[in-house]
């Protein structure tokens, strides 16, 4: 053991110890304190000490330097200035009758706590523990994710204020109308969000292990602050069904035909996004696979009515029960285009391992198609295209334009209300156990044609776009 004045040049120009030896010198400027090389070169700060619970001097580790010899570009994992501070507060807790190492390991465990703790740590389990397996899920998690973690996610759970509530309700109210430019969703948003936090902190207190006693979302009037959540009222007049199935055509796989398949049936979006081949009866993709192969359209108003169905199970239906959708000779014809691949899931970009995701990117790509269409169409009209906006429209209003156009063919209500997944209620519900297949049918393929007047009109209602409008429109 020698005694030295350390510098970091010094310790950089250390070599290995002999074998089975270890060097050890020590620093004249901070007390007890010294760096020790091994014979396989690894240089590391330590001071020696009688330390609590032990009668004889030993060399505790205070950090490691690094390997040595070490070049100049290396950097050493504890400098050492950093070394003779943490020797010093070593000394002033020695003196106190404390031993550093239970001193450290206390701290470490008190910023575990307090890290486990945090809005994200503990947000993390709500989403394990409640939020998975719930119908709207993925919803729910993506709106978290998305607006409460950001705000809150370092804080502890303790710490969020009521204040901190009605910042965040104004602030997503605020960026909602710069971004949709619509008071309806504006307020809807921010219900949703509030709505989640509120159910997270009753959820937290409920639990009883956070040392959450009230919630910060308590006496917050989300009305007040941002209006009324009022129910959307938003559907696609026929112009924008046009430009809407125009710009799912050029969208392409996966996103495409899962915009369509929705205008199609009126279906969540969820629901169709993870549609599995086992949904559907065997011989449905066996007439495709044959279509595919022998090069022979199928001819889909002769096939059997038991073949052209789709089941939505239990687990993936709003009422946990299993959904009928009858399928139209036009949803077949999207279904046949769709690639053959491995995995169970028909839209995907993981050859079918796993369901396509990305909904937001592509609601936007379909908009922006929207637009150049709708532009495309004022300007052939003779009207001033630079005046033509799409109004803001989420996927769940193309379920709403479709109800409303089964209004508009006199489907009854009880069967337009099943057509879109809305089950029976009350007694109804109870006694009347009829499938009601064959009249969802008969909707959903009285609607597929109406769908087809609309997005490919008789010649004589066509606007004819010539190749500039054709550009401009794509």
């Amino acid at each position: 053991m020698a005694r030295k004045r350390l510098t970091d040049a010094f310790i950089r120009s250390l070599k290995p110890a002999p074998k089975g030896k270890r060097d050890l010198w020590m620093d004249e400027v901070s007390p007890r304190m010294g760096v020790r090389v091994t014979d396989k070169g690894q240089a590391s700060f330590g001071r020696i000490d009688r330390y609590p619970g032990s009668r004889n001097p030993t060399f505790r580790e205070l950090g490691v330097f690094g390997k040595v010899p070490m070049r100049p570009s290396d950097a050493p994992v504890m400098e050492l200035a950093k070394a003779r501070e943490k020797n010093g507060a070593w000394a002033r807790l020695l003196a106190e009758g404390i031993d550093p190492r239970e001193h450290e390991e206390q701290k470490r465990t008190a910023a575990r706590r307090v890290a486990d703790t945090t809005f994200g740590a503990v947000v993390e389990v709500y989403l394990q523990r409640h939020v998975r397996g719930q119908r709207k899920a993925a919803q729910v998690e993506r709106e978290i994710r998305g607006d409460l973690i950001p705000a809150w996610g370092r804080k502890p759970v303790t710490a969020i204020t009521r204040a901190d509530v009605i910042e965040l309700v104004e602030s997503i109210a605020d960026r909602t109308r710069a971004k949709v430019g619509n008071d309806a969703a504006t307020s809807y948003h921010a219900h949703n969000v509030f709505g989640h936090a509120r159910t997270f902190f009753n959820w937290a207190i409920m639990r009883g292990t956070y040392g959450l006693e009230t919630s910060p979302c308590d006496r917050v009037n989300v009305a007040q602050l941002v209006g009324q959540k009022k129910p959307r009222q938003r559907t696609l007049d026929d112009d924008e069904l046009r430009a809407y199935w125009r710009a799912a055509s050029r969208l392409g796989y996966p996103f495409g035909p899962m915009f369509k398949l929705i205008a199609l049936l009126g279906g969540r979006r969820a629901e169709i996004a993870e549609v599995q081949r086992s949904e559907f009866p065997p011989k449905l993709f066996q007439l495709m696979r044959k279509e595919a192969e022998e090069g022979e359209a199928v001819d889909w108003p002769e096939v059997a009515a038991a073949t052209k169905l789709w089941t939505v199970p239990p687990e993936r239906f709003k009422s946990d029960a299993s959904h009928l959708v009858p399928l139209s000779d036009w949803a077949c014809e999207v279904l046949a285009e769709l690639p053959r691949l491995k995995g169970s899931y028909l839209f995907s970009t993981t050859h079918g391992a796993k369901p396509v995701s990305g909904f937001s990117k592509a609601k936007d790509r379909l908009d922006r198609r929207m637009e150049r269409t709708l532009k495309a169409m004022a300007r052939m009209r003779g009207e001033d295209p630079r005046a033509v906006r799409l109004t803001p429209f989420v996927n769940h209003d193309l379920r709403r334009t479709v109800r409303t156009q089964l209004s508009k063919l006199r489907i009854p209500d009880t069967i337009a209300e099943m057509v879109i997944g809305h089950g029976r209620k009350g007694i109804q519900r109870v006694y009347d156990q009829h499938s009601y297949e064959p009249e969802m049918r008969e909707a959903l393929d009285a609607w597929a044609k109406r769908l087809r007047e609309i997005v490919t009109p008789a010649p004589a209602n066509v606007i004819q776009l010539p190749s500039a409008a054709r550009a401009e429109a794509r």
